[in-house]
């Protein structure tokens, strides 16, 4: 229920922080000043990736939890409050987009490997999808809620998309990143359904999630495009579980930390250069050029996979490391066959 509550908090900050820069900082609806937000939200990610995991790792889990939960809620109280008075400033909010970062940095790798540490690897895949519907549950609510008063890159396609081509207002806006959630939860409920995880869902996972953000840029109508979001997030969500349950497992638990927080490192270290980018492609020539941008990346994710898994059959001697190793060692795990160290 706290992680459900916090959620929700979270998930208001960020959806009012979009739209606060985007129409109320910005004359010109900029969708570039969003990618610098996200750009110094997630740039932590990378920059701090020695830190984060090795903290996972050797400090008390339950402990850093409530530390980087509480800094990030005084930094969304103050940051409200400067919005509340009427001050707040676009470099203001730039500041506490980056320190928001930068707990959330240390907050990411500890709460992954915290739910390994709460049950067994036989239901690791499981707990991972659970807990994923939990905090995305939050994303259902605190949009929607944030909306009714103020309001990875979504945020520019959400936003851009609501604004700039189907001319949404704040409600509009927050319900579109609602109906984003649900997909998000029933990605993680069909994981979570799922006896393990197999790199092939990968594959899969990237070819929905290309073809989500195709039907996405060419939607003609607010609910077409709506429709589309959840297929996006069905797809995201089985690539994200599937990956980091395949890593947990095929890990020593005293390595997951610094496993995850490189992880991590990799999926949100790449958004400081790929949000302005998309940004500056919404700005110049549209939102739905850059659900292109969206689509030829999810399909290009899909093709490595089929080469990847192509190789891997016909190469035996690249078995060690191959997509039916990490299964096998899965299996293994999961009927104790196998011990954690292993």
């Amino acid at each position: 229920m706290r992680a459900f509550v916090s959620s929700v908090g979270t998930w208001m900050q960020r959806t009012a922080q979009d739209w606060l820069v985007l129409t109320q900082l910005m004359t010109h609806h900029n969708a570039s000043a969003i990618g610098t937000v996200m750009a110094l939200q997630f740039g932590p990610q990378l920059m701090l990736l020695p830190w984060t995991g090795f903290a996972a790792d050797h400090f008390d889990q339950r402990k850093l939890l409530m530390i980087t939960q509480a800094t990030m809620g005084a930094l969304a109280t103050a940051l409200g409050v400067l919005t509340v008075a009427g001050v707040v400033q676009l470099w203001e909010v730039y500041g506490f987009a980056f320190l928001f970062g930068c707990a959330s940095a240390f907050d990411g790798p500890v709460r992954q490997t915290f739910v390994g540490a709460l049950v067994g690897d036989a239901d690791l895949h499981n707990a991972v999808a659970l807990s994923s519907t939990s905090f995305n549950a939050g994303r259902m609510f605190g949009p929607a809620v944030s909306d009714r008063h103020f309001r990875a890159n979504f945020p520019i396609f959400i936003s851009t998309m609501a604004v700039g081509v189907f001319h949404a207002d704040a409600r509009g806006h927050g319900l579109l990143t609602s109906i984003l959630a649900i997909g998000t939860m029933s990605g993680a409920l069909l994981a979570a359904g799922r006896e393990k995880p197999r790199f092939s869902a990968l594959v899969v996972g990237a070819a929905i999630f290309g073809l989500g953000c195709a039907l996405a840029a060419l939607a003609p109508g607010y609910w077409m495009f709506a429709g589309a979001l959840v297929v996006i997030e069905v797809a995201a969500l089985t690539f994200t579980n599937t990956s980091t349950s395949l890593m947990q497992i095929s890990t020593e638990p005293a390595m997951r930390g610094r496993v995850m927080a490189l992880r991590l490192g990799i999926a949100l270290g790449g958004t400081p250069i790929g949000a302005p980018i998309v940004g500056w492609v919404a700005n110049h020539y549209s939102p739905r050029w850059a659900l292109v941008i969206g689509a030829l990346l999810g399909f290009a994710a899909a093709v490595l996979g089929i080469i990847m898994l192509r190789r891997w059959t016909l190469d035996p001697r690249s078995e060690r490391t191959s997509a039916r190793h990490f299964n096998r060692r899965a299996e293994l795990r999961f009927s104790g066959s196998l011990s954690p160290f292993q």
